[in-house]
Order: C-alpha cells, then structure tokens, then sequence
C-alpha cells in the first residue's frame, strides 16, 4: 500500500467525526418531531404531492437546523458544565462558535431561498420567524431570565404545522391555529418533565427552569395543569368542524393517559415517573398528529 492510500484512509475517519459532528448540531433528533407535524399537517391541509412534502420538510430541517447550530454556539458554556451536553461539538471544541454560528447562518439562508423559491414566500417567512424565535427571542433572551422561558419560546417549535399548512394551501386558516395551539401547550408539559430529571444540572449552571426557581413540586402541579389545558385546546378543531370523530376518540384518548400520567407524576416524587410522563409526551404529539390525516382519511 502507498503512503498516499495510507493517508487517504487515515483522513477518512476524521472527516467522518467531522460531519457527524456538524450534523449533531442541527438536533436531528429534536427534529424528528417537528418534521413529522409537519407532514402529518400537509395531509390534512390538503393532497399535497410528494414533491412539495420533501421541499418542505428539506426547508423546515434546514431552518430548524440552523437554529439549533446557532443555539450551540450561544449556550456553550453552560453547554460545557452539564454532564448530557457536555460532549457537543461546540462546548468541546471540536467545532469553533464562530464556525457554528456561521453553519447555522447557513443553514437558514438555504432555508428560506429554498422554501421562497421552490413552496411559497409566507411559508419561508413562517419558517425564518421560527428561527429567529428560537434563537433570539428563547436562547438569547428568556432561556437565562426567567423560568417562563419555555412557556413563550415553545412558540418556535409550534411554528411547523403553520409552515406545512402555508407550503399546500398558500395561506392560514383556524384548523392551522388551532395545530399551533396544539404544539405550543404541549410544550411546558413535555419540558418540565425533562427538566424535573435536569434540576440539578440547570441549578449549577444558574439557569432559572421552573424546578429550580419555584421547586419541584410547583413543577408538577405546573404540569398537571397544562396538560388539562392541552386537553381542552385539542378538542377545538373537532368543536370548530375541522376532524370528525375519529379523531375526537384519539384525541380524548391520548389526553386521558397524558393526564394519568401528570396525575401519577404530581402524587409521587418518583423520577421514573418524570421519565414516563417525558417519554409519553413524544409518543402523545406523534399519535395525535398522526390520528389528524387518518381522520381525514377515514
């Protein structure tokens, strides 16, 4: 074998570390969510076809992305003195902030010429509104001063089913509210969970999440009460006329266990019962979502 070959294959693993470091940076996992409201929501805005629906969600992973590049680059430090993220490329130094600021930067631009382009002008302007959401309004601004900031910024991630509706009809109606109500109450609930297991870890970084300012047991009556009002915001669309009754059952359903669970939760100081309601939580917005194009179907 050549020293040129030797060199080659020696490269090949750290060009590897490279991009999955880079692809780490967009939260793929996070997105997964986001990205299936938003096909769910297409189906039931309309018949889109299969083209538009990758368009879209290639737009909305791009935007959504670049926010998460970007909010690495900004919460690196305390990024860096937390046990689950410390080993991001950015609080480790495997990427520089400015690198990550610039990739996120990217990402975003790409999105909205893609989206302006290739969908519709008001669904790129909804997906950069998104963006910058997330990352000026939540990260810079209410993530480090008040323990509501995932109550308001949890506005950022409700903004795909309003994208999805705007790429098939070309505009907003009630149903597409009501599909961002839906996402925006969800929100406290699904987070607060997390963040019960996480106290310890926001409290020595000094980030006031509701646990840590209010206590934990605020923090699950918290939960309990917004999951109640989750439930109540998810019949809207079947009283507005927008689904039928098979998606009343599921919707009723679902928001039964999901209050079981914040029930169990608000009983016991149990953290397997924070993990339970967490974990249900993303089983709970994915059947939901789910139950929403079956219902038209059907």
């Amino acid at each position: 074998m050549s020293g040129a070959q030797t060199v080659a294959i020696d490269r090949r693993p750290v060009a590897l570390g490279v991009l999955r470091d880079y692809l780490t940076l967009t939260k793929p996992k996070v997105q997964s969510l986001l990205l299936f409201t938003t096909i769910t929501t297409m189906f039931v805005a309309g018949d889109p076809s299969l083209e538009l629906v990758f368009l879209t969600c290639l737009g909305g992973a791009l935007s959504a992305g670049g926010a998460g590049a970007i909010n690495h680059a900004i919460d690196r430090d305390i990024d860096a003195q937390m046990a689950r993220t410390a080993t991001r490329p950015v609080a480790s130094g495997r990427i520089s902030p400015s690198a990550a600021i610039a990739f996120g930067t990217l990402l975003g631009c790409a999105s909205f010429a893609l989206l302006a382009l290739a969908v519709n002008p008001l669904a790129a302007a909804l997906s950069l509104s998104g963006l910058f959401g997330y990352v000026f309004v939540y990260t810079l601004w209410l993530k480090r001063t008040t323990p509501q900031n995932i109550v308001i910024g949890g506005a950022a991630g409700a903004v795909p089913p309003l994208v999805a509706w705007a790429a098939v009809t070309g505009g907003l109606s009630g149903t597409a509210f009501f599909l961002f109500a839906i996402v925006f109450f969800w929100t406290p609930p699904h987070f607060w969970a997390l963040s019960l297991l996480m106290k310890d870890e926001y409290a020595k970084v000094g980030v006031p999440m509701l646990p840590v300012v209010r206590g934990e047991a605020e923090t699950r009556r918290q939960i309990l009460l917004y999951t109640i009002l989750l439930y109540a915001v998810t019949q809207l669309p079947f009283c507005a006329g927008g689904f039928g009754i098979e998606y009343l059952v599921a919707s009723m359903t679902l928001g039964a266990a999901f209050i079981y669970c914040a029930v169990r939760l608000l009983r016991s100081a149990d953290r397997r019962w924070a993990l339970r309601t967490y974990l249900f939580s993303l089983a709970y917005l994915a059947l939901l979502f789910l139950s929403m194009p079956l219902d038209r179907l059907f």
